[in-house]
């Protein structure tokens, strides 16, 4: 008897121009102890799949037909009581994003000890205890002092880590993981895929393995099913589905797997949805207006970062000897040329994002220097020289959900910054606005609809299309595919590289993702706790690293190669 058995089911969304068949006639099945990997392009269904297992839809997306069984019992005619006990105790919920899942208002320790004892009955000594040691599994370091903190403290990774403590708190039969990598290093990735892994093959929990990442579909699932546009295309083994794909899709998918060999020009495009999608108009910005920006004589470095120091307070006092901190980032220098492509490295918690936030004006550090083409961004007293300094440096940020006002049209949020800093005329902006849409892949019809009629990747699009308006000079990729499937992925990377050469834009390019970094930078620089330990050419880096994290975290990449490519 399956552990996990889904027979026809349909999910759709109602709205005002009809009904929207999210997921159609899909059906599937996982075994005690199996891992299987649910892949496909952001908004092909994945997600809504495993929020219809559980009854977790948005409204008003509801199932329409089909039979959900858990063990050979039916729970897809659970009123909202019994779905509830189902929830945590059977099972586990990895969410896609780690910040709206988790509650602002309460600590760690709460959320954590809430679950544990709802699920398992313990005491709240034995629950704290027990909390203690999830986060300690899933590698957050000093968990006794985490413990305390709220989300807020917590990077991306990190909070991440957490949810993923919170759905193991309740040692379910099933876990549906969806995206648990999403915003994990390479080494923290091993750790909790391994967690996942032992879980399943020890205590013979199954696990729904939702991910983009083919890297880890190829290192960790027993089978693939493939998802187009709501369809179930193709499924079978791993071995089977990645080196003899029987449906177009799921080749076309598989050849736009970016690879760590070598270095591309260009990223392979699924050509199975190019060919499908119409009516997307790509301008020529060099003609178009996001191409007639002021044109500077900068040779050299763009950006100067010296000696850049930035602690966070965890426990406050009125004596300073009482005071406990973390210092996030330690005495960081580096320079970024004109044009350039500069990545940046590092487990979560690293100081990645921080050193990002300090650079776009988010956040002031303790001491340090940000030079931008000749201007210092820190303690200048010439605000509006800072101002016009900032207004050239628009960031990617790394979270798609909570980046964008879920109470505005997607035109009224990519044109705000254009008419609030008077870069183009009013009548202008409508045509500029669709134009963005369209070159990001999104279509300008889709900016008549809000955030949360849209996928995870296609938000990711949206932040995209917006920080361009600006026509930056410097653009902060904090994580920008990190929410993207390997198909939409290929596009918006090509896109970055075709806006880079056109505009001559200079990238900040922070990401966890080797094999992208591998493409898309052409120096890199490595971080932990706060401090760069290594610094080299694209070449260099992959192919003769120094440090000896550099060389751990190369070993522990997921490889996509192992099945041919």
């Amino acid at each position: 008897m399956s552990l996990l058995r889904i027979d026809h089911l349909n999910i759709e969304f109602p709205n005002r121009y009809g009904t929207k068949l999210a997921v159609n006639d899909v059906s599937l099945s996982i075994e005690p102890g199996e891992i299987l990997g649910l892949v496909g392009e952001s908004g092909a269904g994945k997600s809504t799949i495993g929020n219809g297992i559980v009854q977790l839809l948005s409204q008003p997306g509801r199932v329409s037909g089909g039979d959900v069984y858990l063990n050979g019992e039916l729970i897809s005619d659970f009123d909202d009581e019994a779905i509830r006990k189902v929830r945590g105790s059977r099972i586990g919920f990895i969410f896609q994003d780690p910040m709206t899942s988790l509650n602002p208002l309460f600590t760690v320790e709460d959320q954590l000890i809430e679950t544990i004892q709802n699920c398992l009955g313990l005491s709240a000594e034995k629950a704290k205890q027990r909390a203690i040691e999830l986060l300690e599994k899933v590698g957050i370091a000093d968990p006794e002092i985490r413990i305390k903190q709220y989300p807020h403290q917590f990077s991306g990774g990190m909070r991440q880590r957490v949810v993923i403590a919170i759905a193991l708190a309740g040692e379910p039969e099933l876990i549906i993981a969806d995206e648990p990598t999403t915003a994990l290093d390479v080494s923290v990735q091993d750790q909790i895929l391994q967690l996942i892994k032992d879980l399943c093959i020890n205590m013979n929990v199954g696990c729904m393995l939702v991910t983009h990442d083919m890297g880890v579909i190829a290192n960790v699932t027993d089978r693939v099913a493939v998802l187009y546009r709501g369809r179930l295309v193709e499924i079978g083994s791993t071995k089977q589905v990645l080196t003899a794909p029987k449906h177009e899709y799921t080749k076309s998918l598989i050849s736009a797997v970016p690879i760590v060999s070598k270095r591309l020009d260009r990223f392979p495009l699924v050509e199975y949805i190019e060919a499908e999608e119409k009516g997307l108009k790509h301008i020529d910005v060099s003609t178009h207006w996001i191409g007639q920006i002021k044109k500077h004589n900068t040779t050299g470095d763009l950006l100067t970062i010296k000696y850049l120091n930035l602690s966070f307070i965890t426990r406050d006092a009125f004596f300073k000897k009482n005071r406990r901190s973390i210092q996030a980032t330690k005495n960081v220098t580096f320079t970024i040329k004109e044009g350039e492509s500069f990545g940046l490295v590092g487990e979560s918690g690293s100081g990645k994002s921080t050193i990002a936030r300090m650079v776009a004006g988010l956040q002031q550090p303790d001491s340090g220097s940000i030079i931008f083409d000749g201007t210092e961004l820190i303690n200048n007293p010439d605000r509006d020289a800072v101002a016009e300094a900032h207004l050239q440096i628009q960031m990617i940020f790394q979270n798609p959900y909570s980046s964008l006002n879920s109470r505005m049209k997607i035109n009224d949020i990519i044109a705000e910054p254009i008419l609030f800093h008077g870069l183009a005329k009013k009548s202008d902006v409508s045509g500029i606005v669709g134009d963005l849409l369209d070159h990001v892949g999104l279509g300008r019809k889709t900016g008549l609809k809000y955030p949360h009629e849209f996928s995870g990747g296609q938000r990711q699009r949206i932040s995209i299309a917006r920080a361009l308006a600006c026509r930056p000079r410097l653009l902060i990729c904090d994580e920008p595919t990190s929410a993207l499937d390997v198909s939409v992925q290929a596009q918006i990377l090509n896109l970055l590289k075709d806006l880079q050469d056109e505009l001559g834009l200079t990238m900040l390019f922070i990401s966890h993702d080797l094999p992208v970094i591998r493409q898309m930078c052409d120096r890199i620089a490595i971080m932990k706790k706060g401090e760069v330990l290594e610094l080299a050419e694209n070449k260099e880096f992959f192919e003769h690293p120094q440090n000896p994290y550099t060389r751990e975290l190369l070993e522990l990449m997921p490889r996509f190669e192992q099945y041919g490519q």
